[in-house]
Order: structure tokens, then sequence, then C-alpha cells
């Protein structure tokens, strides 16, 4: 039997260490202070076969080139800043954490953050415990009930904290593109449309969204100016959603009644200027800090780097070894393409969506599973702050509760391979579909029934209109006050003076302003940004 040498260089639950040591084909090294001397782990690593660390170990391309048994890193936690995941993926070493482990315990912070805000608990307690005052007016509080909360991304955290506030008979909405309006109705919560209505609706407002490029400054002066006066913002989620300056700005000047914030954009934050804000509570990114998340994660871990050591399936995988196969090689333009697919798909009409069908043609159909997989990476991309991979994605998409339906067809019809994605839901049908030209050029090839010949890569407006003279002056008129350079357009058609499908190539991200002026030209139906 092999014995398999774990090293855990950092301090984690003991759950997960008894876990680990409870297994026959299992040694190991439990050194939790190991992580401040880099140079011994540099000595040893060459030892082990599997590495367990929080954020504290460097997992970099040098300890990674020393670690020649080395198959697995498993993260005590969520993030992987500390470790360099395309070094571990050329090495073929796989990366795994535990990202639901502190669910509960974020949920619980925020309620708890919450309802200090309301009531200005600390301030209160500072008042009389240090600085020995009685002063009851000078705290008064707002009672949750009858309030409405906001609650900005719906997934795992932000679903429980309105479960919760709902037992506290507050109002609960929620604005989140990518869950299911069903899921939302069976908690008892309204799903709305568009940020700004959630922003200009809500008493408090709590985000629990990854931060990506999308979520990044989602909250600046220009969104607080939308929210009631006194309005009351939580952020336990992730440092850079909120703008810290303009929330500061805020604060100052009542326009927010209380903040609680539990992260930073810059950590340590221990001169981040929220801190010289009045009516605001902080802590040091204690969310996840709690005994029982710690044993969680801890477990999680441990399971993670046991199935990852003798080949199993593992569910929390941050990165993909790079495979040099030939049936990758062969097939690697066709998962491209799909990769692509799915990303442009879930930019336009898809994350809703109640069933997304691939219908695979021609040669392609015999082995559809990478592609699937690889439409999947794709699609999840801007749901998630963690890497997604060809591993972790059918894990993902499974937790979102995306349904898939596979069609293959052998025969090809236009193209002899092709792929075509359709989404359905409540608006109705959105269909994209793509081939491979001369075995290596992913290539766009029809938008909902419109023939395009479109590269998909950069930035791009997808336009739905009446096909009348004037539409792309009025266009090109737009984009050039705001600086935004075309660089190509196509336009789609069936029927001269019918509704026409265009796609303008630009150099630059159009701001929301351009796309709103877009929006008011008459002949214009639907204007998407989509960035591939």
């Amino acid at each position: 039997m092999s014995v398999y040498k774990v090293l855990i260089t950092e301090h984690i639950a003991e759950a997960g260490i008894e876990l680990l040591k409870s297994q026959p084909d299992i040694e190991v090294t439990y050194e939790p202070e190991l992580f401040r001397d880099f140079e011994k782990i540099l000595e040893i690593i060459p030892e082990y076969d599997a590495l367990i660390t929080r954020s504290g170990t460097p997992v970099t391309e040098e300890l990674l080139e020393r670690a020649k048994r080395l198959k697995v890193v498993g993260r005590a936690g969520v993030g992987v800043d500390n470790i360099d995941l395309n070094a571990a993926s050329r090495r073929g070493i796989l990366v795994v954490n535990a990202p639901t482990g502190n669910t509960l315990a974020a949920t619980e912070h925020t309620m708890g953050m919450m309802i200090a805000a309301a009531r200005l608990i600390p301030y209160a307690h500072k008042s009389l415990k240090e600085e020995r005052k009685w002063e009851r007016k000078k705290f008064m509080g707002v009672e949750l009930a009858g309030k409405t909360l906001g609650i900005i991304g719906f997934g795992r955290i932000g679903s429980r904290v309105g479960i919760r506030a709902k037992a506290f008979d507050m109002k609960v909405i929620a604005y989140d593109p990518y869950i299911k309006r069903e899921k939302a109705e069976r908690l008892g919560v309204e799903l709305v449309d568009d940020l700004e209505e959630l922003l200009r609706r809500s008493d408090i407002i709590t985000v629990h969204t990854p931060l990506t490029e999308e979520t990044k400054n989602m909250i600046t002066k220009k969104e607080i100016e939308k929210m009631k006066d006194g309005v009351i913002i939580l952020n336990i989620a992730r440092g850079g959603i909120i703008n810290e300056k303009d929330l500061y700005d805020a604060l100052v000047s009542g326009k927010v009644r209380a903040a609680a914030v539990d992260v930073f954009s810059k950590e340590p934050a221990t001169d981040n200027i929220l801190l010289d804000a009045p009516n605001i509570i902080v802590t040091p990114h204690i969310g996840a800090n709690t005994y029982e998340s710690q044993t969680n994660v801890a477990v999680i871990i441990a399971n993670q780097v046991l199935a990852a050591l003798r080949g199993e399936e593992v569910e929390f995988a941050v990165n993909a070894p790079y495979e040099d196969t030939a049936a990758a090689k062969v097939l690697k333009p066709f998962m491209d393409l799909a990769e692509k697919l799915g990303l442009f798909a879930v930019q336009v009409a898809c994350s809703r969506s109640k069933e997304i069908v691939l219908e695979f043609r021609g040669e392609i159909s015999e082995d559809t599973k990478p592609l699937t997989t690889a439409f999947l990476k794709g699609f999840l991309q801007k749901m998630v702050d963690i890497p997604v991979n060809l591993i972790n994605a059918p894990f993902l998409a499974k937790e979102k509760g995306i349904s898939i339906v596979e069609v293959k067809r052998p025969e090809g019809i236009n193209f002899k391979k092709l792929i075509r994605v359709t989404c359905k839901s409540e608006s109705g049908e959105f269909s994209i579909a793509g081939t491979v030209m001369d075995e290596k050029f992913p290539k766009i090839v029809e938008i909902n029934g419109f023939l395009f010949d479109l590269t998909p890569e950069g930035k791009l407006l997808l336009i739905k209109n009446f096909d009348v003279p004037g539409v792309i002056g009025k266009l090109g008129s737009i984009l050039g006050r705001y600086n935004v350079n075309i660089a190509g357009f196509q336009l789609g058609r069936m029927e001269k003076g019918k509704e026409a499908k265009g796609v303008i190539l630009v150099d630059d991200d159009v701001p929301p302003e351009a796309i709103g002026e877009i929006k008011g030209i008459p002949e214009i139906l639907e204007v998407k940004q989509i960035n591939l």
C-alpha cells in the first residue's frame, strides 16, 4: 500500500488533522508555525505528496519547483492569493480549497452587524463601559421590523441572510442576475430586475457578491445618491465592492445613517479611511471566524486532499492541471469555442435560464463531456470569484442549479461540425451557434437565427434594431462623443426593413451613459455590452 505524506504548515482545526491521521495510507506532519520559516519549507517539501496551508504560506513557483512529489495543495479557506496557480497547473499539481465551510458563520456575522448598526450598539457600549456615561437619548436606533432589506447577491450567504431577515419581520428584496426567480420566490423574497430598483427601495442594503470585474466598485457615489436618506449599508463580502471613499463621504454627510464593514480593499486595514468615519462599525475580516466554521473548513480540506491523493473526484478544485493528450489537442479548438459560447450566452440572456440545451453536430457529437464542461467554464466565469476550470465547473453548475440538456446529432447541415446553445427562460429563447474554421479558428456563425461570421474575442455591442437607414450613423455619433473607437461592424438580417441584429466591435468599454443614449434611439430595440 502506498503511503502519502502530508505537510500542514499553519493552524487548522483538530478535526481535520485527526481525520488525516486516521487514514492508514496517510502520514501527517503538523507544524502550524512552519509558515514563518520559508527556507525550511523549501528544504523539506521534496518529501511530501500534499501541502495544506492557510493564507500565510507563500506557495511560489520556487516552492513548487522543489516539490517533486507534490500532487495537491489544499487551502484551508477560500482565497488562494498566496498560491501560484499557473505554476501549479504547469506541474500537474491540483489546488483545492474549502469555500462552503464558513457559510453560516458569515451569515450570522451579517445579522449581528446589521443589528449593531441599526442600534449603534458598539458606540453605546463604549460610552457606558469606557467613558462611564449614561446617554440613552444619544443612541436612538431604528427597528428592523417593517424595514426593506436589499440583498445584492442571493447565493449561499445572501439567501440565508434573507431567511433570517424575514424572521425579523423585514421585507426582503434581492438583486442577482444569475439566480433563478423560483429560488427567491420559494424563500418569500422578491427578486428585482435591476440594481437601481433595489437601491431606491431599500432601508438597509447588504452585499454578498464575489469580487469580479463586474462587481468591483459596484457601489459608488452615484449609486449611493439613488438610495434613501438614512440608509444603512453593510459589506461582509469582499473589500472593493463598495467604494470606501464614497462611503466615508456619505457617512460624514449623513446620507448614510450607519454602516457595518468586515472587509476592506487592502488588508490589514489599520489606516483605512473608513476607520475615521462616523456611525460605522468595523471588524477585522472575522466573518468566517467561528470554531464551528474552522472545524468545517478543516474537515472539508482534509477530504479534498484525500480524494486528490487517491485519484478520486474532487469537488472544490481551484485550478486544472494542463493536459497534453492527443484527444485534448484535437478537441481544444471546439472546447475554446464552447467556452466562448458560454461566456457570450451568460452576458446576453441565459443567466436565469430554466434549461440550457447544447446541441452538438457532426463528429464532435461522439464525445461531448469535455465540450459541455468547457461551456460551463465560460458560463460560470462571471458568477463566482474563484477561478473556474474544467474540474470544478460541473460542481459549480450543480450548486447554481444550472440544468444542461445535451442533444447529439451525428450529421451536420450547413457546417460539418457545429455547437448550438439554446437558453429557455420566462422571457423566451435565445440561441447562439458556432463552428471552427480550418480546425483552429473558432467562429460564431448564428445569433437567434441571424447569420454572422464573428471571431469571439474582444469587446462588442450586440444590437437588435429595425433595419432602416440612419441607425448606424446615430450609433457611431454617440460612441464618438464618448471616445469609443469602432473596430468593426457586422449586420445580420432576414429581410430588408425588418428586424435585424448588429454586432459592433469596439476597442474600449462603453460607458453606461453611452449605453443609455443608444437605448434611447427609437429604432433600437435592445443593446447588450459583451466582453469575450
